[in-house]
């Protein structure tokens, strides 16, 4: 599965990116296929394990804010593996026809 989450803390001032940074320290130590952009990460691994780092992500983070905001979105396919990066390639093969 895929698992893309963004990690929002609240009430913690204007700058975040320190605290955001926690949330990808514990998604980079999980040893999960990731992907970090501007908005989102994203995960892929078995449901638990996946859900077991969105939940330690927003523990880091809430260590350090009063509120975390949670977006997540997650893509379901047992069996598929490698989607992380196979998606993304479909659609450059696409682009090049």
């Amino acid at each position: 599965m895929l698992v893309a989450f963004s990690v929002t803390p609240l009430g913690a001032g204007e700058s975040v990116g320190d605290l955001v940074a926690e949330a990808v320290r514990v998604v980079r130590a999980s040893g999960l296929p990731h992907r970090t952009d501007a908005m989102f990460t994203t995960i892929e691994g078995e449901w638990d394990e996946c859900f077991a780092v969105v939940k330690q992500a927003v523990e880091a983070v809430a260590q350090a804010s009063p509120r975390v905001s949670l977006s997540l979105k997650a893509d379901v396919r047992p069996g598929v593996t490698d989607a992380l990066h196979a998606k993304v390639e479909h659609i450059e093969r696409a682009l090049r026809e």
